[in-house]
């Protein structure tokens, strides 16, 4: 059996957007024997990996779901730790950007991170501003929820002065305020790890993404398994509540 899965991929046929939920560092180090930062350690590697493989591919967005709101409620020490490890890594990997032609963009509340870590952050963003390939979307300090509250505390302003009526609030609108506006909703959810949920990302914009879930730990998870759930993407029949009649036509 040809488990090649790359020859497998239709060009024609890809993604524009793939987000990842990254989930199972921890795990992965202690399954090592090691603390969790190594399996941050870890991770980024694998980040780097998919990244140029999806920049390869000619995937446009990918958006990886690096740290949420609520992973500031862990302790202190893996979070300074996290965004250490995430601000050295992004600096360091700028180069590889920059030669792969990938935009750095973000989204999430990243007025909470440390002054020193946003400021190296987003002159890295500024940096790769020009590149047309890949745009690498990083998810910091995100969750849906904060997303769609901060989407409604917008249009009550707007509202509150005079300049939003109650019919001009339809589903384009929304997502306008969301910090998604410049992107195409995603095509394929990739979450690692084995767990089947969500977890508070993207909610608004998932509404008629494939979800794709795999055992792998993200550590362990190659860019064959990229290629996998691509190639597995491409076997199903998106209805965007048609029926299959409909979209055959």
């Amino acid at each position: 059996m040809n488990m090649n899965y790359k020859e497998q991929i239709d060009k024609e046929r890809m993604p524009r957007h793939i987000a990842i939920v990254m989930d199972g560092n921890g795990r992965w180090a202690k399954k090592q024997g090691m603390a969790r930062v190594f399996g941050h350690r870890q991770g980024v590697q694998t980040v780097h990996d998919i990244t140029v493989a999806a920049a390869e591919l000619g995937i446009e967005y990918l958006t990886l779901y690096t740290f949420s709101t609520e992973n500031w409620n862990r302790p202190k020490e893996e979070v300074d730790a996290l965004m250490n490890l995430l601000v050295d890594t992004i600096v360091k990997e700028t180069p590889t950007l920059m030669d792969n032609n990938v935009r750095l963009l973000t989204i999430g509340d990243i007025n909470r991170l440390p002054e020193g870590a946003r400021l190296k952050f987003l002159g890295c963003v500024e940096q790769t501003s020009k590149n047309t390939g890949l745009s690498m979307v990083i998810a910091l300090s995100y969750s849906s929820r904060w997303e769609i509250t901060r989407a409604m505390q917008i249009a009550v302003e707007r509202a509150v002065k005079g300049e939003l009526r109650p019919e001009d609030i339809d589903e384009p609108y929304v997502a306008s305020l969301m910090t998604t506006a410049q992107m195409p909703d995603p095509d394929l959810l990739i979450r690692t790890s084995g767990e089947l949920r969500i977890s508070n990302f993207l909610l608004w914009q998932l509404a008629y993404s494939e979800l794709y879930f795999t055992d792998c730990l993200w550590p362990e998870f190659t860019t064959e398994e990229l290629y996998k759930a691509i190639v597995d993407y491409q076997h199903r029949e998106r209805r965007f509540g048609k029926t299959s009649e409909q979209v055959i036509k």
